[in-house]
């Protein structure tokens, strides 16, 4: 049975934490994404041009997938770039795959507004990484909106919706935080990959060890990681052969019949996995 692909509306939740390797600190860091900063461009670099017109609202290409096999969402942090993000999406595009882009707000300009455009219009998802990739254990209410509004209006305006999903930076999260974000967080299996010391293979095996059905892995697409672009040519390719279908996070949420606007399965809660609700 094959499962069209459905654009999800924003979804006014936090979401659980589940998984099959690996774990996270509810009130602390993921034990699978270490501490580290995020590459960024300058801020005068980020803002593409205004425009008083409505955002033209994108039709992604249709995607197919089959619930019954095992799935798995490749995830990718810190960009959007010029030079690894159109790496990674050529990639996925060889291997009729799809993944999920956690953006960072400040990192969104003119020059790479057409690969963040590429990447929805491929059948890949849009998600929030915040605006500066900041500790948002440190800051008000305000400024954690703040943080997230301008993200939003920046992948709004250039895909014509806004995002369903937010991985909060270092997956540092605290309860203020889930009270003030109307969005899903989502941590992640990584391999430190936004580490220049971790090998090529180091990050083939942490990966493809750390795989299971609905697991959701942490990768980085930052600037100048060709590592992890070598890598995913054995990762996808790896994965393929024992029988996974990639998948964006919304359509793991949907394939496993968790909605992360739920109460009692969504709130205050970040998923690393996302396991079958059983009725």
């Amino acid at each position: 049975m094959n499962i069209k692909k459905r654009i999800f509306p924003i979804l006014f939740a936090a979401v659980m934490l589940s998984g099959c390797a690996g774990s996270d600190n509810a009130d602390g860091e993921s034990t699978s994404a270490a501490d580290k900063p995020a590459e960024t461009v300058s801020a005068a670099e980020t803002t593409p041009e205004d425009s008083s017109s409505e955002p033209e609202v994108l039709v992604p290409k249709e995607h197919t997938y089959d619930p019954e096999k095992p799935l798995i969402a490749l995830t990718f942090d810190d960009g959007p770039n010029t030079t690894c993000t159109p790496q990674v999406l050529d990639l996925l595009e060889k291997n009729d795959a799809v993944g999920t882009f956690f953006l960072i707000g400040q990192n969104i300009n003119d020059d790479n507004a057409e690969v963040v455009k590429r990447a929805y219009l491929m059948g890949c998802e849009i998600a929030d990484h915040s605006y500066t990739h900041e500790y948002f254990t440190k800051m008000t209410p305000d400024q954690m909106k703040e943080e997230i509004s301008k993200t939003e209006e920046l992948i709004t305006g250039i895909i014509g919706k806004g995002s369903t999903f937010f991985r909060p930076p270092y997956i540092a999260v605290n309860m203020d935080m889930y009270e003030n974000i109307d969005l899903c967080f989502i941590s992640g299996y990584g391999c430190n990959d936004w580490d220049s010391a971790v090998t090529v293979q180091e990050r083939i095996d942490k990966t493809l060890e750390q795989a299971c059905d609905g697991a959701i892995i942490l990768l980085h697409d930052q600037p100048q990681n060709f590592a992890t672009v070598e890598a995913l040519e054995t990762i996808i390719p790896s994965l393929a052969e024992q029988g996974y279908e990639f998948v964006t996070v919304s359509e793991l949420f949907e394939a496993k019949g968790i909605d992360p606007a739920d109460e009692l399965w969504g709130r205050y809660r970040t998923f690393s996995v996302v396991e079958k609700r059983e009725e």
